[in-house]
């Protein structure tokens, strides 16, 4: 990747400077089609498109349910969890990061569009096809984040600067699907096109997302045959904790963007360290007190993930400091542990053992379904801790309002102020 960011830099610069006025002008369900690709920039514009969808939401986009799912706090709280009156704060239509969530993907969505576009006006070719599915996959990927965050939102199946209307959260979730059956279909293998680099969209993220999004749904038996699939691939196994979040190669990402510090602005870190810290940083957010205590004795993923420094809590999983960036894992393979051990309900807890054991913790048991899914949320909040999962998970399970203690309408995150402005076809979601 880095041998072609010159290339990158060039063309994207270009590509945003011709359109970032309509885009500062229009609502982001309406953005400008007027971007030509030549046969030849498609290559290099692909790269602009990891960027684009990399870096355009923000560094909150990546923890935004992890803010809003209880474990997280501002680091000037002084009431332990204080969940509700943080939350409550996040969730205004004025607030900053919920005006960038929506632009971002918006504006990551218009570069995926012109990509797709591009695409179709060319010659068909294996490599384009592969393209095709990249991109596809990062549709469904960009549109997975708008629909869990905000509900229905508009579906722009290709740039315009028409204002357009909410589709239904059913709609968006189907339009997922079948971005993801494209992408499954055409994107490249991870172990032999790829030489098993786990930095570039493969078929096996689309099936590792896919699977996220059938157990969203509630399809659980596709969920689960998705997961196992995974599960049974040679070029993935869990691996040590350590290696997975200090950018150390190992075999069990299955995608992660490489969030390089030449190409990116999402330096997580900062966010979780302090400036005395040897990693250095703003600390702005920390983990909360059950956070802390929710590890295990012995439990392997309990250091890499917290820590206490100087008598401060820090969330520990991004480690390069003030001067450096980390991966940004999207899926890897303790997921589909977690997915395929949920989707089949109590019949699955042989997987969750399995998962357990590989963090050196011992088995559990539970006597009802419900007794188990509660097991599941609560290995998924060990596992996954500060990766973006928490809300998402206790809303997608209809828990949120009795383990979090937000308010109904909390269940989904009010629309940008300014895009209710700018599009009169909008409306916001209730009671906000």
């Amino acid at each position: 990747m880095k041998s072609l960011l010159k290339t990158y830099t060039i063309l994207t610069l270009i590509t945003l400077t011709a359109c970032s006025d309509q885009l500062d002008l229009f609502p982001r369900s309406a953005v400008s089609a007027t971007s030509e690709l030549s046969e030849g920039d498609v290559e290099s514009f692909l790269i602009g498109v990891y960027a684009s969808v990399q870096n355009n939401p923000g560094r909150e986009s990546y923890i935004y349910p992890d803010l809003l799912g209880g474990d997280l706090n501002a680091s000037s709280s002084t009431n332990g969890g204080g969940t509700n009156v943080f939350i409550s704060n996040l969730m205004r239509p004025e607030h900053s990061y919920v005006g960038a969530t929506w632009r971002g993907y918006y504006s990551a969505l218009y570069q995926v569009n012109t990509l797709i576009k591009a695409l179709e006006k060319m010659s068909e070719t294996p490599r384009r096809l592969q393209i095709r599915g990249v991109a596809h996959f990062f549709r469904g990927y960009i549109y997975y984040n708008l629909v869990t965050r905000f509900g229905g939102v508009p579906i722009l199946r290709e740039n315009t600067l028409e204002k357009m209307p909410r589709n239904s959260p059913e709609e968006v979730w189907q339009f997922i699907e079948d971005e993801l059956t494209i992408a499954i279909e055409h994107a490249p293998g991870f172990s032999t096109d790829l030489g098993s680099n786990f930095y570039f969209v493969s078929r096996e993220s689309a099936k590792a997302l896919m699977a996220r999004v059938k157990l969203a749904r509630g399809k659980n038996s596709e969920a689960a045959a998705l997961a196992e699939e995974l599960i049974a691939l040679p070029a993935f196994k869990l691996d040590s904790f350590e290696k997975i979040f200090r950018n150390a190669g190992n075999t069990e990402i299955i995608f992660a963007f490489k969030n390089q510090t030449v190409e990116s602005n999402i330096n997580m870190s900062t966010l979780f360290y302090t400036y005395a810290h040897p990693q250095s940083g703003s600390y702005v957010y920390k983990p909360n007190p059950g956070a802390m205590n929710m590890f295990e004795p012995g439990d392997l993923r309990a250091d890499i993930s917290v820590d206490t420094y100087e008598g401060l809590d820090v969330v520990n999983k991004y480690p390069s400091g003030q001067q450096g960036t980390d991966p940004l894992i999207i899926t890897r393979l303790a997921e589909m542990y977690l997915i395929s051990a949920e989707a089949q309900g109590l019949a699955g807890i042989g997987r969750l053992n399995e998962l357990r054991n590989a963090r050196g913790v011992g088995p559990v048991s539970a006597e009802t379904e419900d007794e188990y899914l509660n097991l599941i949320l609560e290995e998924r909040r060990k596992e996954l801790f500060a990766e973006g999962f928490r809300w998402i998970d206790l809303v997608r399970t209809g828990k949120a309002q009795a383990v979090i203690g937000i308010q109904d309408r909390e269940v989904v995150m009010p629309l940008p102020e300014t895009e209710l402005l700018l599009n009169d076809l909008l409306e916001q979601n209730p009671d906000y």
